[in-house]
Order: C-alpha cells, then structure tokens, then sequence
C-alpha cells in the first residue's frame, strides 16, 4: 500500500511540477557552468548505494572541494541555489528516486556512506526501510544549515545533529504507519509552502 501511494503520488507530482522543473533546471544552467542536475551517492535500504538526484545548488564539483555538509553561507552556494534550498525545491527530482523504489515519500533521510561507517549497529537499522523525501527528523531539522554555522560544521554534524536525527529516525521506523506518514507530508507542505 505504501509503496503504491508513493508511486502515484510521485508520479502526479512530478507531472504537475515539471514546466517548473524545467524553468529551475533553465536557471541553474544559467547561473552557473554544469549539469542541471545533481547525482550524490547515498546509503538506501539495507544498505544499498544510489545515486540521488536534486537540482544543483552549487558550482560544479562544489561536493569534492569543502566539508560534506553544507552551511548556511556556504560561498560554493550558487545565487540561483539559494532560492533553491530555502525553498526545498532542489529536492524534487527525488521524486524520480521514489519512482525507481529507491526511496519512499516519507521515511530517513539517506545519508552520504562515510557518515554511515560512523553509525552503531542499533543506528544501521534506519536502513531497514527506504529512505525518505521528508521524515521527522527533517522538519525538526529543516534549518538544519543555520544551526551548523559556526565552528566544524562536520564535527558538530556527527557529534551533535546526526544522533539527535538517528534517534528521531530510529523512533520513526519503530512506529511507522500510513496514517502517520500522511501527517508528516501534510505538515512538510505545510513548512515548506506556508512557512508553518
């Protein structure tokens, strides 16, 4: 059933949004010299690698020169990516991602492969599910590059924000329901669109 309403939901949503799709990817073209789209290399379930896809928000080749987050005045950021990650529009090529079965609407955020070496065998089991467009631990950290700003942004990232994210992923997988991941999409929307 999860699977199916991911399915159709990601393939209406990406044919709605295409014509702006295509007028952002235009832009990021414009901004800056390199592909529309960006392919990332994340840990999916059972600890499958994929490559995941969103609209480039920095110069190209940005990911293999500076730290493997992102701050919020990070200057690989370009003007265009800005726009793009304030209002979480870089992420929608994922629903591409959804199609494949490679990840679900709702459920962990997939994590880059060195910060996953770095997870304990009670952490490992966030990957027992797809991972997600949005989750729990995604709206608490929707800001999540502001509160890095300041220091070591990857120090901070895996002494502080990812246990603190794994232990509300951790929650989620335990207690997962369809009703509950329609309430999680409704209030991302609702974050994302409204700014509530």
């Amino acid at each position: 059933m999860k699977r199916a309403f991911d399915f159709g939901l990601a393939l209406g949503g990406l044919v709605m949004l295409s014509p702006l799709l295509a007028a952002a990817a235009g832009l990021v073209k414009l901004g800056s010299p390199g592909p529309a789209i960006y392919r990332g290399v994340r840990v999916g379930r059972n600890g499958q690698t994929f490559e995941i896809l969103k609209l480039r928000t920095m110069r190209s080749g940005a990911d293999t020169r500076g730290p493997a987050v992102t701050v919020a005045a990070d200057a690989r950021i370009t003007r265009v990516g800005r726009f793009l990650r304030r209002t979480k529009f870089d992420e929608v090529p994922q629903l591409v991602n959804v199609l494949r079965g490679e990840m679900s609407l709702v459920g962990p955020r997939p994590e880059h492969p060195d910060f996953v070496k770095l997870y304990s065998d009670d952490q490992r089991r966030v990957l027992s599910v797809r991972p997600g467009l949005t989750s729990p631990a995604a709206l608490v950290y929707i800001k999540e590059e502001e509160m890095l700003a300041g220091g070591d942004p990857v120090d901070q990232y895996v002494t502080t924000i990812m246990p603190q994210k794994l232990a509300l992923d951790l929650d989620y997988v335990r207690t997962a329901t369809f009703g509950g991941d329609l309430k999680i999409i409704g209030r991302t929307l609702a974050r994302v669109i409204f700014r509530r």
